[in-house]
């Protein structure tokens, strides 16, 4: 978690605990729905770039640089020392937005004990937090989105979007097939799936605890 949108790492500590047990975790996935609440509630943002992409230079990802949101105290620290600029709920929403698009998964990271107050917006190529996670098997070790994807297949039409977006691999178009499979259990309930399914077969629902 080194530089991840401005974060001293001595300021997070890391601890595996079972899955929705808040207690010592540093990294939440969030999804659509919670990311809208979380910026609702703040009563200052701020935003700036991204460390991992800006420093691995825009040959290795194309994808949008100044997509990280810090709220309230976490905000005023990143405008006094890191260069990051305020904007209003109305401009976060928007870069909410652009890095859903983009294809970015929302990595809420708090202190022990407190709610988020940074959300970087990840990619698998440069973001180690994603990567790691991605890797392997975390889900103990990380709180997931309070949402899941729920997967009709009757409905699919075997287009792929879901397998090409979802950086986790729960959704798969196996060669030869035009329906798409879906692991649930590999799901962190980003909702990247969801949002481009053109046929309405992928949706998110609250996942069952």
């Amino acid at each position: 978690m080194a530089g991840e949108g401005g974060v001293t790492p001595t300021k997070y500590i890391g601890q595996t605990v079972p899955v929705h047990v808040e207690l010592q975790m540093t990294e939440v996935v969030l999804a659509q729905p919670e990311m809208r609440a979380f910026l609702a509630a703040a009563k200052r943002i701020a935003v700036g770039e991204c460390m991992c992409r800006r420093d691995r230079g825009a040959e290795a990802c194309e994808r949008p640089l100044e997509v990280c949101l810090a709220i309230d105290g976490e905000a005023s620290r990143n405008l006094e020392t890191q260069g990051w600029r305020p904007i209003s709920l109305e401009d976060a929403l928007g870069v909410l937005e652009a890095s859903h698009r983009a294809g970015l998964v929302h990595m809420a990271y708090r202190k022990p004990g407190l709610p988020p107050e940074i959300v970087c917006s990840c990619c698998a190529c440069c973001c180690e937090p994603l990567r790691e996670l991605r890797g392997r098997d975390y889900h103990d070790g990380y709180v997931e989105s309070a949402y899941i994807a729920r997967f009709d297949p009757a409905s699919c039409v075997g287009c792929g979007h879901c397998a090409e977006r979802c950086v986790f691999g729960a959704f798969t178009l196996p060669a030869g097939t035009d329906r798409a499979t879906f692991d649930e259990s590999k799901c962190f309930g980003c909702g990247l799936c969801a949002s481009t399914c053109p046929s309405g077969a992928i949706d998110l629902i609250q996942r069952q605890v």
